[in-house]
């Protein structure tokens, strides 16, 4: 193996899971599995030894749970941790917590022999994409306090129902969105969401944020009306589009073709709302990897709606972003903590 190779240390019980992760990865150019963990003890040990680049690490696990070694990993030892975890409802509440305490991504365990082939793609992907990201060192992390509108609302200037933000987002999305969408007033705009998230985290993802936001916010479902007030996220596995009949909005969640190698695509939506909102639209490009949403982004600044990126300094992975802002897709390019107040006052 050459020098230059992302070194990754995999963390899971399942001796199974194990084999074939480290299978599967040997064979993508520039990653090397330098080790492997059965529980957090071992890991903890491999992590000073062996100066792993990313661990790949199982939330669900016997003697130390997961959640409780990523804290500690958090506080003393920071470095870029994809979460894997079980396609089960406890597995994504999990999942989400771990990003909230620090990790960077997280992926579903294959579930049958025929999705590792999928999966390993995507997790190859995943840890180029953190590999070299500077995780800062946490102090005792919690969770923050569950309780709607956690931050101060920023005051929307007047109620609109025709206006629509639409949002996209991938690695250090979910921080990035509950930042942005805790800052949103009880009347703003019909909000559309699209974070790159396996199937089933994201009806967890929608709960936890709705118990945060002042917002309502929930999964979307084919259908769904887009109001004030209301914030729908983009299901995993399923594109989101924006859809028009006579003055009333309301979304398709349909299966496709993968775009960007994603499902949800913010392309997909972005050119939706391209199409049947123009200049009624904005559009917010976050944290990610990869070049999803760019040129949907510049579709929508054609059409007239105004755009926002986030900036380098406070995104976790400035890709996304950084296409967007290249191709001329960003008519703003804002920290994180501003872009609440600048998409109200633009709209």
């Amino acid at each position: 193996m050459g020098a230059g190779n992302i070194r990754v240390l995999v963390v899971d019980d399942s001796a199974i899971v194990r084999k074939v992760f480290t299978e599967e990865l040997s064979r993508e150019p520039g990653i090397e599995v330098v080790g492997t963990a059965p529980d957090p003890y071992v890991a903890r040990d491999k992590i000073v030894h062996l100066k792993p680049d990313v661990v790949t690490l199982d939330i669900e696990m016997p003697r130390m749970d997961g959640l409780t070694f990523l804290r500690k990993l958090m506080r003393y030892y920071p470095l870029p941790v994809i979460i894997v975890s079980s396609l089960t409802s406890k597995g994504s509440e999990l999942a989400l917590e771990a990003l909230a305490i620090g990790a960077l991504e997280v992926i579903s365990k294959p579930t049958s022999a025929y999705s590792v082939g999928d999966m390993s793609v995507q997790l190859a992907a995943k840890i180029r994409a953190v590999a070299g990201v500077r995780v800062d060192r946490r102090q005792d992390v919690q969770e923050a306090p569950v309780k709607r509108g956690g931050v101060e609302p920023v005051r929307a200037l007047r109620v609109t129902t025709h206006k629509i933000i639409a949002m996209g987002a991938s690695t250090g999305g979910t921080e990035a969105l509950r930042e942005v969408l805790t800052r949103m007033p009880v009347n703003a705009p019909g909000i559309l969401v699209v974070q790159h998230m396996p199937a089933r985290f994201t009806t967890a993802f929608a709960a936890r944020l709705n118990d945060l936001c002042a917002m309502s916010v929930k999964e979307a479902e084919d259908g769904d009306p887009v109001t004030p007030g209301q914030v729908l996220i983009a299901p995993g596995n399923f594109h989101m589009l924006l859809r028009r009949s006579g003055a009333r909005y309301y979304v398709q969640v349909k299966t496709g073709p993968l775009v960007h190698h994603q499902r949800p695509a913010a392309d997909v939506l972005f050119d939706s709302v391209a199409n049947y909102a123009g200049a009624n639209a904005l559009g917010i490009i976050l944290t990610g990897m990869g070049a999803d949403g760019a040129m949907g982004l510049k579709k929508m600044l054609d059409a007239g709606a105004r755009t926002i990126a986030q900036d380098e300094r406070t995104s976790v992975v400035f890709g996304m972003p950084k296409e967007a802002i290249r191709i001329g897709a960003a008519e703003h390019v804002l920290a994180l903590d501003r872009i609440a107040e600048k998409a109200l006052s633009l709209l």
